[in-house]
């Protein structure tokens, strides 16, 4: 049983009903939580609009990664209204245009340190600040980022690829220092999924033909909830034993030899008998 009933999730990363977040968010609360959407600035407008697009119009608190105050800030509204927190879903990542694809070799560093903060720095941020309030979750709080296939270099990703890398450092060593908290820090890996963030890599087309064209078990890129399984797995008790893992659901395809311009030795099967 996934016992999701009654617990509250924050979930970051809403940006439109596209997003995994957006629908990882609606999941939840078919499942009986009480789900919190946190946003900012410009964003915060389209993310108040697609919450009344969820089963149930969520709370929204302002969050700015990039601002050591704003984190702090949330910690302490949490803690007013809701006293403690059952899990968190990371699903933040920021890179200037100019550390994308070829870019990566000459893009300046304030652009790369900024996307690092972001997209990497922010997941360990966000869960200390949080730790607190995960530590009084009964069976232990847990905190899911979400992450693309890092164990190779893909094209277009530039300094993103990066972060993502780094992000499952950072992933394994929260799951070591707060482990003895009842805290968990996994990681889904997902396939490629049309949202706002794939649309600035100019090769997920390519990315996601790939997917759709060799994974073992199928791939379809306009299908978020592909992804969101794996996530509310790592959410509920069913994953209280795990923690420092990144689950790949992708399809499968991190499993198989391939990639973009590089045809696996393997022959896919015909697309009327593949699943997923």
């Amino acid at each position: 049983m996934l016992s999701l009933a009654k617990r509250t999730y924050l979930v970051t990363g809403v940006l439109n009903n596209e997003s995994i977040a957006w629908h990882v968010a609606a999941a939840l609360q078919r499942e009986g939580c009480e789900v919190v959407l946190t946003s900012f600035g410009r964003v915060a407008r389209i993310t108040r609009k697609v919450a009344d697009l969820l089963p149930t119009r969520p709370e929204i608190l302002d969050l700015d990664v990039m601002s050591d105050a704003s984190v702090e800030a949330l910690a302490a509204e949490v803690q007013e209204r809701w006293g403690q927190l059952d899990g968190v879903v990371h699903s933040i990542a920021a890179a200037p245009p100019e550390a994308l694809g070829p870019g990566f070799v000459g893009a300046p560093a304030g652009g790369v340190l900024d996307g690092f903060r972001a997209s990497t720095y922010s997941f360990q941020q966000l869960t200390t600040a949080l730790a607190p309030l995960l530590g009084r979750a009964p069976g232990g709080g847990a905190v899911v980022g979400l992450t693309v296939d890092s164990t190779r270099a893909l094209p277009g990703y530039g300094w993103m690829g990066v972060y993502k890398s780094a992000l499952e450092a950072v992933c394994r060593y929260l799951a070591l220092h707060l482990g003895p908290a009842g805290i968990r820090a996994n990681l889904v890996a997902a396939g490629p999924v049309e949202t706002v963030s794939a649309r600035g890599v100019r090769t997920f087309a390519d990315l996601a033909e790939q997917y759709e064209r060799w994974a073992p078990l199928g791939w379809d890129r306009t299908d978020p909830q592909r992804v969101v399984g794996a996530v509310l797995f790592l959410l509920s008790d069913l994953s209280r034993y795990t923690t420092g893992q990144v689950v790949h659901a992708d399809g499968g395809m991190h499993a198989v030899f391939g990639g973009v311009g590089v045809p696996p030795a393997a022959t896919a099967p015909p697309a009327e008998t593949a699943t997923g």
